[in-house]
Parts: structure tokens; sequence; C-alpha cells
């Protein structure tokens, strides 16, 4: 199993903040994009979870 895996498992900060970084950047992306509806939608739950989870494993161990 890799380290990423094994960090999520863990409740490391490293592999969550990852996470965390990728759900905020993937929000930000379906965004800016015009061609689905449901994506824009959806967005800015997205980013709103991913900002969120980024604060809650800001606290987790390193």
């Amino acid at each position: 199993m890799s380290s990423f895996f094994k960090g999520i498992l863990g409740l490391r900060r490293g592999p969550w903040e990852m996470l965390a970084s990728i759900l905020i950047a993937v929000g930000v992306v379906m965004l800016m994009q015009p061609f689905v509806l449901w994506l824009f939608s959806y967005s800015f739950i997205v980013t709103l979870v991913g900002t969120v989870m980024f604060i809650i494993v800001s606290h987790f161990p390193e």
C-alpha cells in the first residue's frame, strides 16, 4: 500500500491536506467551466467542503 493511502487511513495531516486542496481546486474548475450546468451548480458545495475539510485536517498530527 502506498504512503498516501497509509496516511489517509492513519489520519495524518499531509495526505488529508492534499485531498482537501484537490477538492478546492476541483470546485474552482467546476465554477469556471461554462459547459455543464450541474457542475457549475455543485461547485460552491465542493469548494466549501474542501475548505472546511482543510480547516479541520490542519489540526491533525503530522
